[in-house]
């Protein structure tokens, strides 16, 4: 019986790899799209968001199954609900992965003033979510902590394109586009902080505040 429910938390594991490979995939591909203005890759983003959040229903149906199933102890039982929590992050990842695309589709994007800022806070991003779920892989809390300190990167770039756009003379409706693209980005920060967190709970069995 206990090699059955061993296999079935593999199972869940396994999937929450693929779930956030998927993830990271995604964003890497925004960032290709903008900085080759290819609407074929974008269009792509949008169908790897609807694969996102299909995964995320299918790892949350594992996760009822062991939980009212098989009653796991403390232990698993924190990476269970753990699980449930990091699937919701990774699903809002492919939505704003997508939302960047739905933009990127637009002739209305420019991005002359900001590309090259807009790339690095891509980098960014997949950094901090590859650490995060490097993290969850690894039970790596160091890892994890580290994640969450990195956030302050990706709020700085934010700041820095938000100011270096209200500089630039550009229709206003690029501005905007531009500024959407740099908000989504940093909600995927936002959102690969929460993973490293859950992964932070899972692992000592209490949240933390790291400065």
């Amino acid at each position: 019986m206990r090699e059955f429910y061993e296999n079935q938390l593999e199972e869940l594991h396994s999937a929450l790899i693929t779930m956030g490979n998927t993830c990271q995939k995604s964003i890497e591909n925004t960032s290709e799209a903008l900085i080759l203005n290819d609407k074929k890759l974008a269009s792509k983003v949008m169908k790897q968001s609807t694969k996102i959040s299909q995964q995320e229903r299918d790892i949350e149906g594992k996760c009822m199954n062991l939980l009212l199933l098989q009653q796991p102890m403390a232990g698993d039982f924190r990476q269970v609900s753990a699980a449930l929590k990091i699937i919701t992050d990774m699903e809002r990842i492919g939505i704003q992965a997508g939302d960047i695309a739905e933009i990127l589709l637009t002739d209305d994007v420019g991005l002359e003033a900001s590309k090259i800022p807009l790339q690095k806070m891509a980098d960014e991003t997949i950094q901090m979510l590859k650490d995060s779920m490097d993290a969850l892989v690894n039970n790596n809390l160091e890892l994890a902590r580290a994640t969450v300190r990195h956030d302050d990167v990706v709020d700085q770039l934010f700041n820095d394109i938000l100011h270096q756009l209200s500089s630039v003379d550009i229709p206003d409706s690029q501005r905007l586009n531009q500024l959407m693209i740099a908000k989504y980005y940093e909600r995927i920060g936002d959102h690969s902080v929460n993973i490293a967190n859950w992964v932070i709970y899972s692992i000592r069995g209490k949240h933390e505040n790291i400065d």
